[in-house]
Parts: structure tokens; C-alpha cells; sequence
């Protein structure tokens, strides 16, 4: 059996970098839903207008991060609320499972992106200014890439003109 780098694939994501990595396993999530039967669903302003206000809140509060963090508990806590209640109404939509994954991965506080950064700011009070820019610059990717995904959604009118 070859060793396991020596995979093509394991060669390939090897030359991504980790901030990277995110974005492509979103494409390649869209990608594999493409090719099936599965459907998506349809454009909502009101999904678009949460991605986008929340991720300028979400990056707004990152940069107080360089304070302690009990100054800022109050407005994590509102963020942590605003960023449920996208997964929620992310979740509750039909044919949305992609967009509803791709929030649950923003806000787990056990991975590396928004929720872990708001965990962790929790355990260690404050971060760097360069940590926070360097996160805030991976977070800022991962909402981009929610709001694509919901801005590249047909439209109702596309929908219902569609053959």
C-alpha cells in the first residue's frame, strides 16, 4: 500500500494553505452537489443581509479583542445570539443544508474560525494585535464564502422561469 502523502490528492491539499482549506472544502461541497440530484435553494435577501451585518459586527468586535475580554462579554454574547439565529434560520430553510453547514462551521467553538476565536478570546482574555488581524482575515473568508454561496443563488424569478 503507498505511503499516505504519496497520494495524489494528499499531495495536492498539501499545497494549500490552512486558511485555504475552508474555502476549498466549500467549493468542493458545492462542486459535489452540483453533479447530484440534490437541489438548492433559493436566494433569500434576508440570509444575504445577515451574512453581511454580521460579518462587519463579527469583525468590529475581533478588533477589541486586544482588551480583555470581560470589557467585551456583553457584546460577545449578543454576536454569539445574532450568529444562532443565522444558523437557525439557515437550518429551517428547505434545500439549505450547504448554507446551514457552512454556519455551523463558522460558529462551532471547537474549530478554528469565529467561535473558536470567541472561546478562546474567553480563555485568555486578550490576543495580540497581529493574531487578531491574522484571524480576522480567515473569518473574514469564511463569511465571504456564505454570503457567495447565498448571492450565486437563483433568484425566486429564476426559479419559477427556469426549463
Amino acid at each position: 500500500m503507498p505511503h499516505p502523502a504519496s497520494r495524489p490528492h494528499n499531495r495536492l491539499l498539501a499545497l494549500v494553505p490552512p486558511a485555504g482549506r475552508t474555502a476549498l472544502l466549500g467549493l468542493l461541497l458545492l462542486a459535489a452537489t452540483a453533479c447530484g440530484p440534490t437541489t438548492i435553494s433559493e436566494f433569500s435577501a434576508r440570509a444575504y443581509e445577515q451574512a453581511t451585518s454580521l460579518k462587519v459586527e463579527a469583525l468590529a468586535l475581533m478588533d477589541k479583542a486586544t482588551a480583555p475580554y470581560a470589557e467585551h462579554a456583553d457584546a460577545v454574547q449578543h454576536l454569539k445570539t445574532e450568529l444562532e439565529k443565522a444558523y437557525e434560520f439557515a437550518k429551517g430553510r428547505p434545500e439549505n443544508e450547504i448554507s446551514a453547514r457552512q454556519w455551523r462551521i463558522l460558529i462551532d467553538p471547537d474549530r478554528d474560525l469565529l467561535g473558536g476565536f470567541l472561546a478562546d478570546w474567553k480563555e485568555q482574555s486578550a490576543f495580540s494585535a497581529t493574531f487578531v488581524e491574522e484571524k480576522k482575515t480567515q473569518i473574514a473568508r469564511a463569511f465571504d464564502t456564505i454570503i457567495e454561496l447565498e448571492s450565486g443563488k437563483k433568484k425566486p424569478d429564476e426559479v419559477r422561469n427556469s426549463p
